[in-house]
């Protein structure tokens, strides 16, 4: 049985292509799932360019679960590139240097919105944006060329500027089953056993039960 090693940046050596996220990541505030990959024919390993306005005082994090499948093109906006705007203006006088420094707005005036989570067994199209602070459930489709701003429930499909619920991969019943599940906590020889039901075999219900 051969697995691949979740420990490598290129899992497959023909595929330079293809990096496991988590093994090219310098950032404390980034933290990414095994097997999570990144698929950008220009520069796979430089992931991190695509995490946008991610300051560390802010303490907001990107993070993001197992076995995502995330396409080139993918932009994570983080809390920094938010405006205060709770005055008559939204511009960053602070930034701009000389006296204008001086206004400095302290951190209860941001309109912080939290950690943006990303679940396991995600699949995001190419050219996908992500907004500060949503959640995204596991097993959910982000279509090209989407701006999520909004949060998005466990398997469902999206697409859109902004994005609009497609369809439910699976009714209430099976998503629950799945989500208890969670064969991305398996262990890799469990999953390599099963890849045929995990993958071309069609959702039976029993067998779901029999898995859990």
């Amino acid at each position: 049985m051969e697995i691949p090693d979740a420990d490598q940046i290129h899992p497959n050596p023909e595929l330079k292509e293809i990096v496991f996220v988590k093994n090219v990541i310098t950032r404390p505030n980034i933290e990414i799932g095994d097997y999570t990959y990144y698929d950008d024919p220009i520069s796979p390993e430089k992931f991190e360019d695509h995490v946008t306005h991610h300051y560390e005082f802010l303490g907001d994090k990107l993070i993001i679960g197992k076995f995502c499948s995330i396409a080139k093109g993918i932009e994570f906006v983080m809390n920094g590139a938010n405006h205060v705007m709770k005055g008559i203006s939204t511009y960053s006088f602070n930034i701009i240097g000389g006296d204008w420094a001086k206004n400095i707005p302290d951190m209860t005036s941001l309109p912080l919105k939290g950690d943006t989570v990303v679940g396991n067994d995600v699949w995001f199209g190419q050219n996908v944006t992500v907004m500060p602070g949503i959640k995204i459930g596991d097993g959910a489709i982000i279509g090209a060329d989407s701006v999520v701003a909004k949060d998005v429930p466990a398997y469902a499909i999206v697409g859109g500027n902004p994005i609009q619920i497609i369809r439910h991969r699976y009714n209430d019943e099976t998503i629950a089953l799945l989500e208890k599940l969670a064969w991305w906590d398996r262990d890799t020889i469990w999953i390599t056993k099963h890849l045929s039901q995990l993958t071309t075999k069609k959702l039976d219900i029993e067998l779901l039960k029999h898995l859990i």
